[in-house]
């Protein structure tokens, strides 16, 4: 009977394939998403951009997201700040036109968009959806500080017997009836210069983080981020009692040196190093007066006024105001957070915390965590919340790591849950969890439990980071040293207590219904049988057919400028490799060429994205910038036409890169080879580095 159920649905796929000639490209599927998706009724607004549908649904739960990722054009979905978003890759304006042709829905914006998917929002995800925007272009520095500050704790505060007894003015030093040894600073003046030397990018990081939160924040809103970087410096600077002193200082003295007298007013000269939560309400409060100040005062005296009027408040605001009370508010978070983590209770909290972290990640509430780390690691000189936060990656890639040895056998499955499973032990989850875990929930329980285990356990040998460092299995670099041993424990734990029950949740059949579905399996089975029998467009290419060779394909770089690895792009769709293999560039000079000989196949009419057909059959997308579909083709200019053939070096677009840096968006561009499934991608070596327009890029090799 299951048989004959797949054989009618291959024959049905099949079918479809051949009557595609007669109506839209992708009419079929279009249908079957919106039927998927809860009908027309559901869909309060829809949009696109270079990759993907964008929905806002009055009711998300009544979108079937098995249904939907079982479509062969879907290639994922997820959710993200209101919107359910569908993967569809190169053909999405094609796929786009269908649906709206078999809908009767009228596309929106995607400013649009936004707007509605905001209203679908509660106060909570705004913050959280908020606090992710502001965050995640720091973390790279954080988590360059927080391995540099674990390094040093190497160098400074291990005590090793090899190298003798510390001594001090000629006594050999006791600490609690113990002999006290020397550290690696104390008995090489080499390393004690590197130490040193070290304190700087740390310093840079941690003490002066208020700037680069102002600076965010302004980024965010799109106001003047230079403005925002003033507001932060005004926060940090010498002129002020640096916050780490404040605690040591007499009243006599702040008093007498650090306090600002206005007539019966009186406010304390204090630095917000290192602070978290008053960096955050003052840049917010600056991005608000000149939003304010903008819709107010005329354009031809614009340039003198908002500026002038937005600062001087913001600053007066931060030190009179804003200032003490998030300071206030953050040390009390702080402190009860530190309570947690080291009162009575802790195993409860460590239990509580590592099971619920990956569901904080599912909802966006982990982002308020790096806020908390960094306050924990500036009060006390350290965070306990850290270490915590790399178990639960390693325990939710234990997960699907054993997922993936249970289905290794199956193809589909196997090119899913493995590069999940990496991803997850570098400390990045999203792949494991949306790719596998979740989707069949006991892996997902597993992980969690694991991490549950392993929060108790690591509250209990009190392991503590020195800050915000890499996750997953390398974030034991940014523990304390006197901790390794104890992490490293606790880490086999994370590991094997998650693999141990995957397994045997899966031999008992414990929450395994999904993956046992047989409909379902059948239906994968049907889709992936009629993609396996379907030509693919490339392959279908006339001009394909005749360049068609064994032979490596050469891509040129489009753009001048720094080219880095694909998994440092901002948007997480191109990061985590789900349109294919490629790089980021981020050019230094507004024009982009051909990087192959081809034809031209998708072209936007906002002229900020462009995918090219080679003549080998090498599909390539280049997208300029992240969100610059907002400018609705403002600053940019297309020099080709969708179906224009082309060769390597043709000018394609050229673009304003202050314009677009301007108005608040990156210009960091994706070049990315959307089917990597047929080529063996090599990108350049020794990344990041500089590279030229038509200097080799990548090489793909057909498999």
């Amino acid at each position: 009977m299951l048989k004959n159920r797949l054989v009618k649905n291959i024959r049905r796929v099949l079918d479809s394939h051949s009557a595609s000639s007669q109506m839209g490209k992708f009419e079929k599927e279009a249908k079957d998403l919106l039927d998927a998706i809860g009908g027309k009724e559901n869909v309060t607004a829809v949009s696109h951009c270079a990759t993907r549908m964008r929905f806002v649904l009055g009711d998300g739960k009544k979108a079937n997201v098995k249904a939907i990722e079982a479509i062969p054009v879907v290639k994922g979905t997820f959710t993200n700040a209101g919107q359910f978003q569908v993967i569809i890759g190169n053909d999405v304006p094609i796929f786009y036109n269908d649906f709206t042709a078999v809908s009767g829905i009228e596309g929106v914006s995607k400013e649009a968009a936004k707007s509605a998917a905001k209203s679908k929002q509660n106060p909570l995800q705004r913050i959280m959806a908020t606090l992710a925007e502001i965050f995640t272009p720091l973390i790279p520095a954080l988590i360059v500080g927080g391995l540099i500050l674990g390094f040093r704790n190497v160098l400074e505060g291990v005590h090793i017997e090899a190298l003798g007894r510390k001594i001090v003015d000629g006594v050999a030093q006791v600490k609690n009836g113990q002999p006290v040894y020397n550290t690696i600073v104390d008995v090489s003046k080499f390393w004690s210069n590197v130490n040193d030397f070290l304190w700087l990018p740390a310093q840079a990081v941690f003490h002066f983080l208020p700037v680069g939160i102002t600076w965010s924040i302004s980024r965010k809103m799109g106001t003047s981020q230079i403005l925002g970087i003033v507001l932060g410096i005004c926060l940090v600077s010498p002129h002020l009692l640096n916050a780490y002193d404040v605690a040591n200082t007499s009243k006599a003295v702040i008093a007498k040196d650090y306090t600002w007298y206005f007539g019966i007013l009186e406010f304390h000269k204090y630095g917000y190093q290192g602070q978290v939560i008053p960096a955050l309400l003052s840049g917010l409060s600056l991005s608000y007066l000149e939003i304010f100040w903008r819709k107010r005062i005329p354009e031809v005296i614009s340039m003198i006024f908002v500026p002038l009027l937005s600062l001087l408040p913001a600053l007066i605001l931060a030190h009179t105001v804003l200032g003490p009370f998030g300071w206030w508010v953050g040390q009390g978070l702080s402190k009860f957070v530190f309570a947690g983590l080291t009162g009575s209770f802790k195993w409860l909290f460590g239990a509580v915390f590592g099971a619920l972290y990956a569901p904080f990640v599912i909802t966006g509430l982990h982002h308020m965590t790096n806020a908390i780390d960094t306050q924990l690691a500036n009060d006390y000189g350290g965070t306990a919340l850290w270490p915590m936060i790399a178990l639960s990656n390693i325990a939710q890639g234990s997960a699907v790591f054993a997922y993936y040895l249970m289905h290794r056998r199956d193809e589909r499955e196997a090119q899913i849950s493995l590069p999940a499973t990496i991803s997850a032990y570098l400390g990045v989850t999203e792949p494991a969890l949306f790719g596998v875990n979740v989707k069949y929930v006991y892996p997902f329980v597993a992980g969690m439990i694991g991490s549950s285990i392993a929060g108790v356990l690591s509250l209990s040998f009190n392991v503590t980071a020195t800050g915000i460092g890499v996750g997953g299995l390398p974030a034991i670099l940014s523990i304390q040293a006197n901790y390794w041993l104890p992490f490293l424990l606790v880490m086999l734990v994370a590991i094997l207590v998650p693999m141990f029950l995957t397994f045997f949740f899966h031999k008992t059949g414990f929450l395994t219904k999904t993956e046992e579905d047989p409909e379902l399996q059948a239906e994968f089975a049907a889709q992936e049988e009629a993609e396996f029998a379907g030509p693919s467009k490339a392959e279908s290419s006339p001009e394909v057919k005749a360049a068609d060779s064994s032979a490596p394909v050469t891509i040129t770089s489009p753009l001048a400028g720094e080219v880095k690895e694909l998994n440092q792009a901002t948007d997480p769709v191109f990061a985590q490799g789900l349109m294919g293999r490629g790089v980021v560039i981020v050019p230094s000079q507004g024009e982009l060429v051909s990087p192959v000989n081809g034809r031209v196949t998708v072209f936007f009419p906002t002229k900020h994205a462009i995918g090219i057909l080679s003549d080998e059959g090498v599909e390539i997308l280049m997208h300029i910038g992240m969100d610059t579909v907002n400018l609705e083709g403002k600053g940019f200019e297309g020099y080709v036409s969708q179906g224009d053939k082309v060769k390597v070096g043709d000018k394609l677009i050229s673009f304003d890169i202050d314009m677009i840096k301007k108005a608040g968006y990156v210009t960091e561009t994706p070049v990315i080879i959307t089917n990597s499934d047929k080529y063996d991608v090599e990108e350049l070596k020794q990344l990041p580095q500089a590279v030229e327009r038509g200097s080799q890029l990548m090489t793909a090799n057909p498999l």
